[in-house]
């Protein structure tokens, strides 16, 4: 330790004046958490001392000062040339000689430690870096693989200088941080191979909604410069914390990321260099399951040490197979985000889509396209356009708050563009692949950030209302307010609302999207036309079977809504297709009869008893079973969708129990969607096979008053309220309520019918089932009314 240099494993939180947020916090993690098993490689840093006697050296500082006392921000061209001039400056001037004397000590002990020529990492710290109300990601550079003393001092210096980036500039200007109060540690650092495994970034929350009980992976191959630069779509994982703590299998999630490209190190001597990866390779997992949840136990661990949410950098090395932490620093968005003010994007009127990427942030934005293809066009954009580019690196920060939202190419949830669009609230769709093709000048775009994990960019500027609610302050209501959700990518941003649950979800949501395969194709993909199994083998890529790959996908569902409103009932509605929506998913057309009316026909609990979809109802069993059982998410109830008879009523929960599901089982409730008139009428017969009813108000309604729904010739008939309707509902809920069971509707929840709402509370209705658009204004209404 000299005044100039300070071992990582001599360095903690303490000491962020001398070596910055960066350097403090992997000399903290070295000190007091690798008896935990985390794994910080070792390394050294220089200090602020040093950087600001690099600067003393010729009068350096005070030349930089002038240079910048009249400098406008706002204008990039003049921005550019002066931090242009300061750089060469700096790069011109040699490090003092006892500086360099500290640094040659310092380099040669690591060599004698690790090997000859040891490959390092040279990384900026600086001094007021990676502080809780700022994010300085990416603002100065790095150097990957310097090998040998000259070129370890030559990257120490191009460090140094990148405290003079455009960006840097902009940022401290914009931020009110004083340029020469601010100075910059190098960390030399010793490089973990994952050149030759994988790397990543993990944050300890949802980076989108700011849901705390989640890790987000992501990951990639190679070094993880491509990621942060956002040159790769890299795999995602999500994992519950509370069910990583019981010790249970908590990998809520994966997905799969396109990785077309990988970072490694150069041929010859130091450097990098980039490489495409083999299509075997990009469509398997860059992480093991194992490996996603060991990170997340040692990212809990990283939170739990500093007391806030993290954002943090990982990295697997090809040669001894472990998992290194290379750098940790506080989340600095979500994190600071007010979550007691709910804030809604509505959109209210769609049109064509133009393109559709990773959505980042719930807004929406709209204006001009600014197509920039590169630094030198960034002065196109004005204020309030849209901002089209391949990819975004942090000298385009200087435009990047101009824009009213950004899209790009390349990039995912943990590039650099996300980071940034989080930081100053900006919508931002990432990995859109041809943007900067579809997009063109001057077109005016709305791109929607508020329809869950997909952004969309649509053509021409569309109404858009914004709806904001205090929900600290939200009144009491006489019933439980649950939700309708079957989207999961929306999961973690609902759960924010208040709620009692979620009162349906629709597996035909997470069937259609997330899987869209006919479940017969996918146990026997090889029975299929070469054109489906074309498809049905592009889809399922990454899993060993397409049948593994339906129950995982499934389960990934469930288990995201499960931990989202954990430990508050999550009610899953087994499949309700119809004929005509399963023929739609792929292999389907071959497999599903030809029905008249599909809403009258073979759908439900009629499916399920059926000697020819017992093995499909068999894998959404094996779902709910593995959700439940391995995951520990016993908050899931299951609940059985158009069972018309009492017998049929029997005969589904003999064939739920044969396959895992007993109710009673695990505390397993069993609810029966109250949906045909034969329902309410002997309701007390089939409450004894079931722990209650949600009530179908729309099928009951139909049914009851022998209408079709979706004809325009009679929707003016349809009405929930009719004395008709209102007898079977009377009937359910006092059949319900005379038993001790669980009754709750589903569907209601628009404001214009709160007469009915208020009728069924009135009648003992235990819970309202709302859509999640509604549910803060149902809420309000209803304590009001109350």
């Amino acid at each position: 330790m000299t005044p100039y240099v300070i071992w990582f494993n001599e360095l903690s939180m303490k000491d962020v004046p001398e070596v910055g947020g960066k350097n403090a916090s992997l000399g903290e993690m070295t000190c007091q958490l690798n008896r935990l098993g985390i794994r910080v490689p070792e390394g050294f840093a220089t200090t602020a001392q040093a950087y600001r006697h690099f600067l003393e050296e010729g009068g350096l500082g005070d030349r930089i000062s002038k240079r910048l006392q009249s400098l406008d921000i706002r204008d990039v061209d003049a921005l550019a040339q002066a931090g242009a001039e300061i750089r060469q400056w700096m790069m011109s001037a040699p490090l003092p000689p006892d500086l360099e004397k500290d640094i040659c000590q310092a380099y040669g002990q690591l060599e004698e430690r690790c090997g000859a020529q040891v490959p390092v990492a040279v990384r900026s710290s600086a001094t007021a870096e990676d502080l809780p109300d700022a994010s300085f990601a990416g603002q100065q550079e790095t150097y990957l693989n310097m090998r040998g003393l000259n070129e370890v001092l030559d990257a120490v210096r191009k460090v140094f200088a990148s405290l003079y980036n455009d960006r840097a500039i902009a940022y401290r200007e914009h931020h009110g941080y004083h340029h020469d109060q601010v100075a910059l540690s190098a960390g030399i650092q010793r490089m973990v191979r994952s050149d030759l495994a994988s790397s990543g970034v993990v944050f300890t929350m949802d980076t989108e909604s700011g849901f705390p009980h989640v890790v987000l992976i992501t990951a990639t191959y190679g070094l993880g410069e491509a990621l942060v630069q956002g040159a790769v779509n890299p795999d995602e994982f999500y994992v519950d914390k509370r069910k990583l703590a019981e010790g249970k299998d908590a990998l809520l999630s994966r997905k799969l990321g396109s990785k077309a490209i990988r970072i490694v190190y150069a041929d010859q001597g130091g450097g990098v260099q980039t490489l495409p990866v083999p299509p075997q390779e990009a469509t398997a997992f860059s992480l093991s399951d194992g490996d996603a949840q060991e990170l997340a136990r040692q990212a809990c661990q990283i939170e739990q040490h500093y007391g806030r949410p993290m954002d943090i950098e990982w990295a697997k090395d090809g040669i001894d197979g472990l998992l290194y932490i290379v750098q940790a620093r506080p989340e600095t968005v979500k994190s600071r985000s007010n979550a007691q003010v709910v804030e809604r994007y509505h959109l209210e009127k769609t049109g064509p889509i133009l393109i559709t990427g990773r959505a980042i942030g719930q807004k929406i934005g709209q204006g001009t396209v600014r197509v920039v293809r590169r630094l030198q066009e960034m002065n196109k954009v004005r204020q309030g356009d849209v901002l089209v580019a391949d990819m975004t690196d942090p000298d385009w920060e200087p435009v990047m708050k101009l824009a009213a939202a950004i899209v790009t190419n390349r990039g995912g949830r943990t590039c650099h563009a996300a980071i940034i669009a989080r930081e100053m609230g900006v919508p931002a769709v990432v990995g859109c692949g041809q943007a900067t093709q579809v997009l063109h000048d001057d077109m005016q775009v709305t791109v929607s950030c508020a329809e869950g994990d997909t952004g969309l960019i649509y053509e021409g500027l569309l109404p858009v209302t914004v709806r904001k609610a205090q929900l600290d302050a939200m009144p009491p209501v006489p019933v439980k307010i649950m939700m309708n959700v079957g989207n999961p990518e929306r999961a973690f941003d609902f759960a924010g609302l208040p709620n009692a649950g979620v009162g349906l979800c629709r597996l035909e949501f997470m069937i259609s999207r997330m899987i869209g395969i006919h479940p017969k194709a996918a146990l026997h993909p090889e029975q299929e036309e070469p054109a489906i199994q074309e498809q049905i083998k592009e889809r399922t890529a990454g899993y060993a079977s397409p049948a593994i790959f339906y129950t995982t996908k499934l389960a990934e569902g469930i288990a995201t809504l499960a931990s989202a409103f954990y430990p508050n009932p999550v009610i899953v509605r087994l499949s309700d297709f119809k004929s005509n929506e399963y023929a739609n998913l792929i292999g389907g057309a071959r497999h599903e009869p030809h029905e008249e009316n599909p809403m009258l026909g073979y759908r439900g609990a009629s499916r399920y008893v059926s000697e020819d979809f017992r093995p499909c109802f068999a894998l959404e069993c094996q779902a709910l079973r593995h959700v439940r059982e391995v995951m520990g998410f016993e908050n899931v109830w299951v609940m059985v969708p158009f069972v018309r008879t009492v017998d049929e009523a029997q005969a589904v929960c003999a064939e739920l129990a044969k396959n895992g599901l007993q109710r009673g089982h695990h505390g397993l409730k069993l609810i029966m969607m109250c949906e045909v008139p034969s329902n309410a009428l002997l309701a007390e017969a089939f409450l004894e096979h079931f722990d209650g009813f949600s009530i179908g108000s729309n099928d009951l309604t139909q049914l009851t008053l022998g209408l079709d729904r979706d004809s325009g010739l009679v929707a003016n008939l349809f009405d929930e309220r009719n004395p008709a309707v209102k007898i079977l509902l009377e009937r359910a809920i006092s059949a319900c309520r005379k038993a001790g069971r669980y009754v709750g509707i589903c569907g209601q929840g628009p404001s214009d019918h709160l007469d009915l709402a208020q009728w069924l509370m009135e009648k003992g209705i235990e819970s309202l089932s709302l859509n999640p658009d509604t549910v803060v204004e149902t809420w309000l209404a209803l304590s009001k009314q109350h």
